[in-house]
């Protein structure tokens, strides 16, 4: 039987606390109503952690656009002015196009789909590899080679890869591929010469915009990627390869470290060899990539390969791609 005093009883929402009503059994004092700023406990506002391979990839993309503008305006690059805009346009149409290609053969949402801001963080990495392509290569007066090279490279992401932990990652370095490619197919591309990149300088200007361009990288490198590791060691590789093939080819020694003070070489070492999505996390895995990619580099300049540097880095990638291929038939690294 329900009594008075429950009658006369309501509770608050929060299940907890007793509210007066009119009536109320005799005898019965009517609890005060609590303040509903004690009982509610503030919750402090959740602020979103900024995904820092995103960050890494608009830093990157901005300095390599500064980078280019500069060239064309003031550093005196060689290739049409037209070149990156277009390789812009190409670069995005086709990574859009593979990932909507792929998003259907899959039967999966495409990843630019989303809202304005999730295309633009799609296009980054097209963003990157297509200015790459247009400011290491040289075809002369036509445009084709860049423009291939860059739907090379955005093809390699979805040709190339490896299911790891339940999602498929590529293997190549896209931009990086895509060079190598275009300067195995045709014979008559070339790579930027060393003088390109700071050939309307002089004097103090010469040697303070590379270092401008090495500690931006260097930064970028260890505040986001966490990539300082595979860059001490490719750099630490590069000189022991000099010294070996000094020592037991009779090399001359400055020759073989002379590509270490180019301003090509220090945009490969932060830029191109530290790729994310193609180079390992651990520690030890990126000072064996490291190594390894300098070793393979000594053994194509001793085999008078030229262009050694890009295809070290394609060689590299599909080796480490083979290590992981055994790693995971033997069940070392999830499916």
């Amino acid at each position: 039987m329900t009594t008075e005093a429950t009658k006369s009883t309501q509770v608050h929402p929060n299940g907890i606390t007793a509210l007066p009503t009119t009536e109320s059994a005799p005898g019965q004092t009517i609890p005060e109503q609590a303040n509903p700023e004690q009982t509610t406990p503030e919750v402090a506002p959740v602020m979103r952690k900024r995904d820092p391979r995103v960050l890494a990839l608009q830093r990157f993309a901005m300095s390599i656009s500064a980078f280019t503008i500069l060239g064309h305006v003031f550093f005196g690059f060689e290739q049409a002015p037209i070149t990156p805009i277009v390789c812009l346009l190409v670069g995005y149409a086709s990574a859009i196009g593979f990932e909507a290609l792929d998003a259907w053969a899959y039967e999966r949402q495409p990843e630019y789909a989303g809202g304005a801001r999730t295309l633009g963080v799609f296009l980054l990495p097209a963003h990157i590899g297509a200015l790459a392509c247009a400011m290491l290569l040289y075809g002369n007066s036509s445009l084709w080679p860049y423009l291939f090279a860059v739907v090379v490279g955005n093809a390699s992401k979805y040709v190339v890869r490896l299911r790891i932990k339940g999602r498929l990652r590529h293997v190549l370095n896209p931009s990086n591929t895509g060079i190598a490619v275009t300067l195995v197919l045709f014979d008559w591309v070339g790579i930027s010469p060393p003088y390109h990149f700071t050939n309307w300088l002089h004097g103090t200007l010469s040697w303070l915009i590379p270092l401008g361009i090495l500690m931006l990288g260097t930064m970028l490198n260890a505040g986001l990627t966490k990539k300082i590791p595979l860059i001490a060691a490719w750099v630490g590789g590069f000189v022991l390869q000099a010294l070996v093939r000094w020592l037991v080819l009779d090399h001359a020694l400055v020759g073989a470290l002379l590509p270490m003070t180019g301003v090509a070489f220090i945009l490969f070492t932060n830029y191109m060899i530290t790729d994310p999505g193609s180079t390992p996390t651990a520690r030890r895995g990126q000072v064996v990539f490291g190594l390894t990619a300098a070793a393979v580099y000594g053994v194509l300049v001793s085999l008078g390969i030229v262009f050694g540097l890009f295809f070290a880095l394609v060689i590299t990638c599909l080796l480490r791609g083979g290590v992981l291929l055994v790693a995971r038939a033997r069940g070392r690294v999830p499916a």
